[in-house]
């Protein structure tokens, strides 16, 4: 067994996997020490289980242990197969697993699913060369060799890959060893035919095509195994490949494979909010001379003109990238096809922002559309006094071609720099090692507590602990029984999303799989130093609530796999959430006094809809959108207009220097005599204006057209909201929701409902977008009036307003925010 495990003589290990329809479960022990260690099975709740994995896992384990004759305080460590296999599947077994250590305080290891599954078939007597092929989904399988001995199986591969099924068939034939080899694992079940067709004819029993529990528990004693050093914000999935948004933006730009997707399987380098890249386009054009004219205004190189960049821009042959902060230009490159060789006019980042890496990646871009032009090489002049440019562009492989004296004056020599095409994609990107040893120990030794900490302990009367990942914030907080919030910790992976001008789903439950665990540490420390000691543990909670919908599924599962296995080590109970109630709950931490009756507008990246809320658990939806939310529709504009993502604060930014008469934009369903709302058709007619005055030539006004379109969508909402709050006859008026956070939007309900003499309520900025304390409040709601879930509830991303309701009244005190 690796040295990167603790040695101890037995250990009691509970060890899961869900990367395959096989849930394998089972307890075991690890017997001896590193040099010759065993395993043995104590108990297995292995069972096929499609789609259920998430309902099913923590009350397996449980039943593993009872068979065992043990309990949750007997796990030494926790073990999980890291895949490959099932994104979402592999999700819930790891989610689950890093809940399961967190709330025991105990080591989480992990293996190879596929390592599993070559153990299952030694168990069975198989012996020789054997080969797992795994199902990878989409035509694809991950393939594993292994030589099976009386002592064990054994990898003769280095790391799981992914491929094609008919093309690793065709490299296995050329193998010429196929008459040796016995074939199992899960893909067979689709591509049997295919291997059976191409001779390979010697197939393992259907049987044990999947890995077993204890397959699991030999595979990480094995001596290849790795099992890094117990920390469970380390274990990851074993991912094959970048999420599908990464790999065809990847392509796009002809990148290689970064060396991070072997340890997360999101691509840094296609991050960052702060540095976004886009084609120039004229609404560019004064900021990029203005930074052109800052760069160069004690050098020897004459700067160009707006009319210059303008000229140069509309010409055939040309390729102009900007980067960009929100909006605000901080570099450029660009230049021109000159027969099979493209001449690179100007690479420039604003002082500020240099060693950011942006230079070298605007490079990268028109690098890639020169080769796109069928250019062989790039060239460029650069002063021969500029140390700083020599080196960055020696590191990017280009080399001395010639020299042209004087070329920026009087003894101001250039030196001609040429690169050949494409360029080499291991310039552009540093090395990532995958972590190997976490930057705190693990498991948190908790420091002694004083009696003025005890003391507050006992007068919080129970915290419960919230969980949120519905979508792109990974968020959790820790609320006591008197509705004070005692930390709040919110960890975003907006920057993942920003390149693509939206949540990319499979980049966002990636994300927090590596970041649950880090915000669970986080607050139970804050909520600590609350109280006056070092850090919470487990013991101290009374309960765990967690988002279960609505979202995005394969964001939700996480959370809600992370609370369950928490509560499975710790026996707390469980409280389901719904995000939407989260929302409208949110307006508590500004008036206490809010009940029932009222009208409330929840307005998000993926809701817009007005509720009449009757009771405390009781809502009527009055009316949805039926194409896009308005959190979306901003979101689309802003990308339309290379702003960047989110765009809900960018236009607004804009919006407010803006004349929101300048441009006439529809208000849809403005008199549809219902409570619909539709943004498609808006969306639609600023995208089409857009790309009009584009087409003329014509620079747009940036603040005119976002206030403009923050008009058009304010217009609709706030006449709609006023209409329901008439009919209903409440003299209440809400509003939840990332949207909330607008503040042309906030500032028109208010001038609209002051006139009617209706009181508004609008949550705190830092609740509007999502976040545990608004999840707390319904958890600790929910908790009080007995609406318990089970070890069985599953993410719903569908759930409706109302499902998991308590009808009791909920509970904000202390002040706000104790913790940002």
């Amino acid at each position: 067994m690796s040295t990167e495990a603790p040695q101890m003589s037995v250990r009691t290990i509970l060890a899961v996997d869900t990367s395959t329809d096989m849930l394998a479960c089972a307890v075991g022990t690890w017997e001896g020490g590193d040099a010759a260690p065993s395993c043995k099975t104590l108990a297995t709740r292995d069972h096929l289980c499609r789609r259920h994995a998430n309902e099913e896992l923590a009350n397996s384990c449980r039943a593993a242990l009872e068979e065992a004759g043990l309990a949750m305080a007997d796990v030494d460590a926790v073990l999980v197969g890291r895949g490959p296999g099932s994104f979402t599947g592999v999700r819930i077994g790891i989610a689950t697993a890093k809940g399961l250590a967190c709330g025991l305080g105990k080591p989480l290891y992990g293996a190879s699913t596929l390592d599993a599954a070559a153990w299952t078939a030694w168990e069975a007597g198989v012996r020789g060369k054997l080969l797992v092929v795994g199902d990878a989904m989409r035509g694809e399988v991950y393939p594993g060799d292994y030589a099976l001995d009386d002592n064990g199986a054994h990898r003769r591969f280095a790391s799981e890959r992914v491929l094609k099924a008919d093309a690793f068939v065709e490299e296995l034939s050329a193998r010429g060893d196929g008459g040796d080899l016995t074939i199992s694992g899960d893909g067979l079940k689709k591509y049997r035919a295919k291997f059976e067709d191409a001779g390979f004819s010697c197939i393992a029993d259907e049987a044990i095509w999947h890995p077993t529990g204890s397959g699991l528990l030999h595979a990480a004693v094995a001596p290849e195994a790795h099992l890094g050093d117990g920390d469970p914000a380390l274990v990851l999935p074993i991912y094959t490949r970048l999420s599908d948004a990464e790999e065809n933006e990847r392509r796009r730009l002809g990148m290689a494979e970064p060396a991070s997707v072997q340890t997360t399987g999101v691509d840094d380098l296609l991050a960052g909010i702060h540095s976004q890249l886009r084609p120039m386009t004229v609404n560019d054009l004064e900021a990029v001379a203005e930074l052109e004219a800052e760069v160069y205004q004690d050098a020897a190189h004459t700067p160009w003109s707006r009319q210059l960049f303008f000229e140069d821009l509309s010409q055939p042959g040309r390729s102009w990238w900007v980067a960009h902060d929100r909006g605000e230009i901080i570099g450029f490159a660009g230049g021109m096809l000159a027969g099979d060789d493209f001449e690179v006019t100007d690479v420039v980042v604003c002082p500020a922002r240099r060693r950011e890496g942006l230079a070298s990646r605007l490079f990268a871009r028109i690098a890639y559309d020169a080769q796109m032009l069928g250019a062989k090489t790039a060239s460029l002049e650069v002063e021969e006094k500029n140390a700083a440019g020599r080196a960055l562009y020696e590191c990017l492989g280009m080399r001395r071609t010639g020299k042209r004296p004087n070329y920026y004056g009087q003894g101001e020599d250039a030196l001609i720099l040429s690169v050949d095409l494409p360029l080499d994609a291991s310039r552009l990107q540093g090395e990532r090692v995958e972590p190997s040893a976490s930057v705190r120990p693990w498991p948190i030794e908790v420091g002694k507590r004083s009696e003025d900490c005890l003391r507050a302990l006992d007068a919080a009367g129970g915290l419960i602990l919230s969980v949120e990942s519905s979508c792109d914030e990974t968020a959790m907080a820790i609320i006591d029984s008197h509705g004070t919030i005692c930390a709040n910790v919110v960890a975003t992976s907006i920057d993942f999303h920003a390149r693509f001008g939206g949540v990319v789903p499979e980049i966002a439950s990636r994300k927090h799989v590596e970041a649950i665990v880090g915000v669970f540490e986080e607050t139970l420390a804050r909520a600590g130093a609350h109280f006056g000691c070092d850090t919470l543990t487990p013991a101290d909670l009374s309960a765990v609530g967690v988002t279960a919908g609505p979202g995005l599924v394969g964001a939700l599962v996480v959370g809600v796999a992370f609370a369950k296995g928490v509560c499975a080590a710790t026996d707390l109970p469980l409280v389901a959430v719904n995000h939407l109630e989260g929302h409208l709950l949110a307006n508590l931490f500004a008036n206490r006094e809010l009940e029932p009756p009222f009208v409330a507008s929840l307005v998000s990246g993926g809701n817009t809809m007005l509720v009449h809320v009757k009771e405390w658990g009781d809502y009527e939806v009055l009316g949805s959108t039926i194409d896009d939310a308005v959190g979306e529709a901003f979101d689309k504009v802003a990308k339309a207009l290379g702003l960047g993502y989110p765009g809900g604060p960018i236009i607004s930014k804009l919006a407010a220097r803006g004349n929101k008469k300048a441009i006439h934009f529809p208000r849809a369903m403005m008199h549809s005599h219902d409570f619909r709302f539709s943004l498609s058709g808006l969306k639609t007619a600023v995208i089409t204006y857009i790309e009009g005055e584009n087409k003329a030539g014509r620079p747009i006004n940036l603040p005119d057209l976002a206030a403009s379109f923050e008009a058009a969508v304010i217009d609709v909402q706030v006449a709609k909201a006023a209409e329901a709050v008439l009919q209903t006859g409440v003299s209440d008026f809400c509003v939840g929701g990332g949207v909330a956070a607008n503040p042309q939007l906030r500032e028109a309900y208010k001038k609209r409902f002051r006139r009617m003499g209706v009181r508004v309520s609008v949550p705190p900025l830092s609740v509007c977008g999502d976040n545990g304390a608004m999840i707390a409040v319904v958890a600790l709601r929910n908790y009080r009036d007995g609406v318990m879930a089970d070890l069985s509830l599953d993410a719903n991303p569908n759930a409706k307003l109302g499902a998991w309701s308590s009808t009791a009244a909920p509970l904000i005190g202390g002040d706000w925010p104790a913790q940002s």
